[in-house]
């Protein structure tokens, strides 16, 4: 391995018992059914914390999984992020119990209004001390929108149209509202903030009208870190404009080489530079001190996987029901409402219901590298050098034992190669991660609404 790049690295979980590689909950060394107690999440940020992981990276669902033979009861019976519970309250008590942990926290803006969403990430990026970002997800479940009242979702790409103008709004809120210096805390003049330095966001768009100041003072790094996971066409054209850590999920080397290609590309014609955004991929890793150790571990934990739950949560990302397919028989790969990404990726491949059990043999779709810290680190690097990727998300298999495993065995030799930090640099997630500032760069579609460089802004005030 050549490459010196220094590779990034997340903690991929969710607050639930069943993530990504289903099933492993079964074996009896796995925790993750101690997900709705404080200790579990305190003790895993305290762990990730000394492997000096970048961030925990927590997804999260609205709706359930009833694509799979048309119900729940796989989703229930194997707890396919089912029940889940809300992400974002863990962010308080795990940051308590850290100093430079990140945390970014998923929640879908279809189910949120944009006026109270900007005031709780200002108030976890006040509480974290600027280690807060935010995955920026627009949804894909029929179940989550009859839920919440709705007869059916927005189509695919009406969803991000609706995602621009809802950023924007926030942009208005947490970049233009308040200017800095707003808040003076003069005990003696009695004036906690000059008026005349806060500002009324005025929005009236399509999907929103929004007249009111923020809520809260400027935090640390004012819009938290913008992370997003849409490999659609729309969703990178949203990602160019947005986003600045992409997490993409390639079924191998050569399309992950392609998805970050074009999104570099998208990059450019946003006006943005193609290192702007970095981009994560996810992987399961197994580790072990020896080849041997890896490979017996591995054995172990298949034994608990499950392949069919890992199929089901697959037919809800595309919307179609592998249940009601023979093993080998073609499967209709027709456009519909939910991954889009997801559905061209199996299209693509050709997956039967039979290759797809195959693939899912440690109960997710993540490729799964499994040897001792000389082979892992050599597949990272390789991953990282083949496809111009900036770091992993690594989700867990058995709990905590798995990150335990990676910061003990991989770790070590990753810091051996020069690869991967020795001590956490200092600043707000933002500076660690992208090393431009605690604030969003200039070029970001953000920097309009600034009060002090957008006239318009300005103009809409006094309206």
């Amino acid at each position: 391995m050549t490459s010196k790049k220094q590779i990034l690295l997340n903690a991929f979980n969710m607050n639930c018992v069943g993530h990504i590689n289903h099933g492993l909950w079964a074996h009896p060394r796995d925790r993750s059914a101690n997900y709705n107690t404080l200790p579990y999440w305190t003790d895993l940020a305290r762990t990730l914390e000394r492997g000096l992981f970048d961030g925990l990276f927590i997804a999260d669902i609205v709706g359930v999984y009833d694509v799979y033979q048309g119900n729940v009861d796989t989703t229930l019976r194997e707890s396919i992020q089912l029940p889940v519970n809300d992400p974002i309250v863990l962010v308080s008590a795990m940051a308590a119990v850290t100093q430079k942990l990140g945390f970014g926290v998923t929640v879908n803006l279809s189910y949120e209004q944009p006026y109270l969403l900007a005031r709780r990430f200002s108030t976890l990026d006040h509480l974290t001390g600027g280690r807060i970002g935010w995955n920026i997800v627009t949804g894909y479940l029929d179940s989550a929108a009859r839920a919440m009242g709705l007869s059916e979702q927005l189509p695919h790409d009406e969803r991000y149209d609706r995602a621009d103008e809802y950023l924007e709004v926030l942009y208005k809120l947490w970049e233009g509202s308040w200017e800095d210096g707003a808040v003076r805390r003069d005990k003696a003049a009695r004036v906690f903030t000059d008026p005349s330095k806060v500002h009324k966001v005025v929005h009236h768009g399509r999907y929103f009208n929004v007249e009111g100041h923020h809520l809260a003072e400027p935090s640390p790094q004012r819009t938290p870190v913008l992370f997003q996971a849409g490999s659609s066409g729309r969703g990178q054209r949203f990602a160019a404009r947005h986003a600045e850590c992409v997490f993409i999920s390639p079924p191998n080397k050569e399309a992950a080489r392609k998805m970050v290609a074009t999104l570099r590309q998208e990059l450019v014609r946003a006006g943005r530079r193609p290192d702007d955004i970095k981009v994560f991929m996810g992987a399961a890793v197994v580790p072990g001190r020896t080849a041997a150790e890896a490979r017996d571990k591995y054995l172990d934990y298949r034994e608990y996987a499950s392949r069919e739950a890992g199929l089901a949560h697959f037919a809800a990302s595309t919307g179609i029901d592998f249940g009601q397919y023979d093993l080998d028989a073609p499967v209709d790969y027709s456009p519909t409402n939910a991954i889009e990404s997801a559905t061209r990726t199996a299209q693509q491949q050709g997956w039967t219901r039979r290759k797809l059990l195959e693939l899912f043999e440690l109960g997710g779709r993540y490729p799964a590298i499994v040897g001792d810290a000389q082979h892992v680190a050599d597949e990272l690097q390789s991953w990282m050098d083949e496809t111009d990727i900036d770091g992993f998300n690594l989700s867990r298999t058995v709990v905590p034992e798995s990150y335990e495993d990676f910061i003990d065995i991989v770790i070590p030799e990753l810091q051996g190669r020069g690869v991967y930090k020795t001590a956490y640099a200092e600043g707000t997630l933002r500076q660690r991660l992208l090393g431009a500032g605690d604030r969003l760069p200039a070029s970001h579609a953000a920097a309009q609404f600034r009060h002090s460089q957008s006239q318009a802004m300005r103009i809409l005030e006094q309206a």
